[in-house]
């Protein structure tokens, strides 16, 4: 791992109790986001992108657990922390978008004064201090007549003008650290646009390492610098955007990769997975993609899938797609 990464998880695993017993939904996770890059977290509904986001925080609640790893920023380990400090260290070195501002937003009250709260709970400055603080924080993010928008109710915003309240106040404290799950899913393509290339400037002009979790390759495929690709809790590939998106190794990746509308023809048919993301409860034996994956054979059912360096990337597959 990157000795000087801003958030280095290993061997993330979080499970959920049932009354069916434990349910795994992250796997022995691993990745490490250096300072000022944008690492995409990839995969369909199910595959537990969201759960590692709220792991990063330590925002797991009962019945849900952390059950092993470490989750360090910046060298430190927040799995460790007492729960004070890591209250503290959330916002100040770690925070969070949500995919829904309104999660964020308390509607009834003031732009202003729920950013100036959140600039009070870490720093003992004045409130007219903090007020400015958040409107700088607008500024950055691109937000007209940022004053002005301090002094408005969340419902009077846009909803591309609330998320990017949502990332301003990520912001507020300049963390190292940023996990933003799926923000902009619910914008429409140009608001979408603009967010992306905010968001690119931010990590570039501020060293902020973002975790950009999304099910939407097109996405991470003009934004992100690396990518890893989930599958029922596991990270199956791992490598930089450009060459994950040119030439996956993965069948799953490639998959996901073959759907992209912008790729084929208008009016062509889609080529798709077949089937759906199994339950985390009832997973196939040896590789958990084996029922949907075309390269599949005797020895993916009974075996799990070793995990491959190809072409300076990590593949978690019995019959890896070869780069042509």
């Amino acid at each position: 791992m990157n000795a000087v990464a801003a958030l280095d998880v290993r061997g993330l695993t979080t499970r959920f109790a049932t009354r069916k017993g434990h349910v795994t939904a992250v796997n022995d996770v691993s990745f490490s986001v250096a300072p000022g890059r944008i690492l995409g977290l990839v995969g369909e509904s199910g595959s537990g992108k969201s759960v590692t986001g709220f792991s990063i925080l330590g925002l797991i609640d009962a019945p849900g657990e952390i059950a092993a790893g470490e989750v360090l920023v910046k060298g430190r380990d927040m799995r460790l922390m007492s729960p004070e400090q890591q209250r503290d260290m959330r916002g100040r070195e770690v925070a969070m978008v949500f995919q829904d501002p309104m999660m964020t937003l308390n509607p009834v009250l003031r732009v202003g004064d729920q950013m100036a709260m959140a600039v009070q709970v870490h720093d003992r400055v004045s409130k007219s201090a903090a007020w400015e603080r958040a409107r700088e924080a607008l500024e950055i993010v691109g937000i007209p007549a940022p004053a002005e928008r301090l002094r408005a109710y969340p419902h009077q915003l846009s909803g591309g003008m609330r998320q990017r309240v949502a990332i301003a106040t990520a912001l507020l404290h300049r963390p190292a650290v940023i996990v933003a799950d799926e923000p902009t899913t619910a914008l429409d393509v140009s608001i979408q646009g603009q967010i992306l290339a905010e968001v690119r400037r931010l990590a570039d002009e501020t060293g902020t390492a973002i975790v950009w979790v999304t099910h939407d390759l097109a996405v991470v495929s003009s934004l992100a610098d690396d990518i890893c690709v989930m599958y029922a809790g596991r990270i199956v590939e791992t490598g930089r955007a450009e060459d994950v998106i040119a030439h996956p190794h993965h069948p799953y990746t490639n998959g996901l990769i073959q759907s992209v509308p912008s790729l084929h023809p208008p009016g062509e048919r889609l080529p798709q997975i077949p089937g759906a993301t199994p339950q985390l409860s009832r997973l196939p034996s040896g590789c958990a993609f084996r029922n949907r994956c075309p390269r599949a054979s005797a020895i993916c059912a009974a075996e799990a899938p070793p995990a491959r360096e190809i072409s300076g990337r990590r593949v978690l597959c019995h019959y890896p797609l070869e780069a042509s």
